[in-house]
């Protein structure tokens, strides 16, 4: 990468978000840093490294583990919690299900992904958290455009677009009640793109999920879908084996998959820069409803 324009826009939104975390580090008691081990949530993390660096980033990960989740993801999340001695908290939904809190769905379209909720506000909750950053972008969807920066977060977990705070300059505004936390959202301003650029630039490790490979996968509501164990299929639907690859990473029941032979950074980028898709195009639980984001995300979500 050699554009001096891009390298100076990436720089720009780096320093941006080191002062966000940095602010989130001053004025709350007892952050985390919410990791899915998705693209964003490591480029969070790699800011909060060089944020605070040579000290350790002084707050914990914290993954809510849907029990659904790619095998690959999860080796990465454990192995980069171990390599740079980071605290890993995880939280899981199986014992929110256990706990009888929440009921899981049944039936082919069922997912885990709602009850992902329940178990984040009760980690919130008993972790004693006033702020949970997240790796969430404007650019993503259109609920998420409306996030500010320090993003209020009431005495029961819930959201409210139309009593956000306003954010001047570079100035925000951390005062809560007592009960209440905050999202933090520091890489808003990224694009899709922006955040490719930065791993390229930066050479961050990603889980290999992300380049092509070989998968066994059925298509469903014209998306591709991975087949699991805990998947049902209708009888219309055939298992085959391309060659796709992650273009976003999340519960293994709504991540809709890439057909690409996209192998390398170069490769993404090129073909990122051509796609006129949302990255969020083939997640299965933002088809739900044209408001699904928005009406999860005021029940506590992400």
């Amino acid at each position: 990468m050699d554009n001096k324009i891009v390298i100076n826009h990436l720089r720009e939104l780096e320093s941006e978000s080191i002062h966000v975390v940095r602010e989130v580090a001053a004025q709350f008691e007892n952050p985390a840093l919410l990791f899915s081990g998705g693209k964003d949530s490591i480029v969070m993390f790699h800011l909060a490294r060089k944020a605070f660096h040579p000290a350790k980033v002084p707050f914990p990960l914290l993954h809510i583990d849907t029990g659904h989740n790619f095998e690959e993801t999860i080796i990465f999340r454990d192995t980069l919690a171990k390599e740079t001695g980071t605290e890993l908290i995880v939280k899981y939904v199986q014992d929110t299900i256990d706990q009888g809190k929440v009921t899981e769905e049944t039936g082919v379209n069922a997912s885990r992904n709602l009850l992902q909720t329940t178990t984040l506000l009760d980690a919130i909750e008993d972790l004693k958290l006033d702020a949970a950053m997240g790796g969430g972008r404007r650019d993503e969807e259109k609920a998420r455009a409306k996030e500010r920066f320090f993003s209020h977060r009431d005495d029961f977990g819930q959201w409210d677009p139309k009593n956000q705070r306003p954010e001047l300059w570079s100035l925000y505004n951390g005062k809560k009640n007592m009960g209440e936390h905050f999202r933090v959202f520091p890489i808003s301003n990224w694009t899709e793109m922006d955040v490719w650029q930065y791993i390229y630039m930066e050479n961050i490790k990603i889980p290999s999920l992300y380049f092509t490979h070989k998968r066994k996968v059925f298509k469903r509501d014209g998306a591709w879908l991975s087949i699991a164990p805990f998947m049902q299929l209708k009888d219309s639907e055939k298992v085959e084996e391309l060659i796709v690859r992650c273009r976003t990473i999340g519960d293994i029941t709504n991540t809709g998959l890439t057909l690409s032979k996209a192998d390398n950074l170069e490769d993404i980028i090129e073909e990122i820069a051509a796609i006129r898709t949302t990255e969020r195009g083939d997640r299965a639980d933002d088809k739900r409803s044209e408001a699904a984001m928005e009406d999860r995300k005021k029940e506590g979500y992400f």
